[in-house]
């Protein structure tokens, strides 16, 4: 493993290992306005949410490390006080990247962009209209984290709207994870669209009390064959099946033709390790336990 101090590399070099590691990061597209009233529009991926009561988000424009200037967006938080976060969709991230070109402080990037600003309801800044969800903020601070290049400030953020295109909504009025169709920064030029076989679902474990992978016997646990997201699933259940439902997996099809098809107990343990494999992936847990149960080398 490559071990590296950060204080024996060059900002620009650490600054490159921290984008290309950390990430998927989601995407700030900042609206802002001066005390002209001329507008601002810039991405930032140094950014989250960190509260819901209140609603709260944080990015940060940091400090240009090449020449240790900083942006207008941090200069019109400062001034107003006011920002509109818009989230970034698969739809508008080229037009996004445009945005983030230095252009002059008199320049309107939505104009550049081509993206259409709206009018918000309780800040001066404009909403991007192609943007599928916008917040309307307040800066409540504004933290300098260093005076030097690639030092970030963090701008908390406080919500006090929110407005969602009703197409990315379900029935139920819920953002559905498929259709907001969101995109997240990587490191250098690259991105990720969080669409597709890119979304999963893992289930909570706060919802019960797992058993833990420390409680799975250790032939399963020690298997060649299981990986670690495997182990996961398993440990998240609240309890292994009973006899009754091992005895009963054994009618599976799938199940009887792997005991049948060998006298050697190891081979049978390798080939039930798979087809539980298999099970997990479709998210069958009980019944990739059941299969796991059923070896005949069950001893420990």
């Amino acid at each position: 493993m490559l071990s590296i101090d950060p204080k024996q590399l060059e900002t620009k070099d650490v600054h490159q290992y921290l984008l290309g590691a950390i990430g998927p990061r989601p995407i700030a597209f900042a609206s802002t306005m001066d005390n002209h009233g001329n507008p601002n529009l810039s991405p930032f991926s140094f950014f989250n949410v960190f509260s819901a009561n209140p609603p709260i988000m944080v990015f940060s424009p940091a400090r240009r490390v090449r020449n240790n200037t900083t942006k207008d967006t941090l200069a019109n938080c400062a001034a107003t006080k006011e920002v509109v976060i818009n989230v970034v969709n698969f739809a508008t991230v080229e037009q996004m990247s445009l945005s983030s070109t230095e252009y002059p402080s008199t320049v309107n990037e939505f104009v550049k962009a081509g993206l259409t600003p709206m009018e918000s309801k309780t800040v001066r800044p404009y909403r991007v209209k192609e943007s599928p969800v916008q917040f309307e903020c307040i800066v409540r601070d504004i933290t300098a984290l260093g005076e030097e290049g690639g030092a970030g400030n963090l701008i908390i953020c406080e919500v006090k709207m929110m407005h969602f295109n009703e197409s990315i909504l379900t029935d139920q009025q819920k953002i559905d994870q498929h259709k907001i169709d969101l995109v997240g920064r990587m490191g250098g030029d690259w991105y990720v669209r969080a669409s597709g076989e890119a979304i999963f679902e893992v289930e909570k474990p706060a919802r019960k009390l797992g058993i833990g992978i420390d409680m799975i016997p250790p032939r399963i646990r020690n298997s060649f064959i299981l990986t670690g997201n495997d182990l996961g699933k398993l440990g998240n259940v609240e309890h292994v099946p009973s006899d009754e439902q091992i005895e009963g997996i054994r009618k599976d099809p799938e199940v009887a033709s792997i005991l049948a098809s060998s006298d050697d107990a190891y081979e049978l343990r390798e080939l039930l390790h798979q087809y539980a494999h298999e099970l997990l992936k479709e998210n069958e847990v009980q019944k990739a336990w059941s299969v796991l149960l059923t070896d005949k080398l069950n001893r420990n």
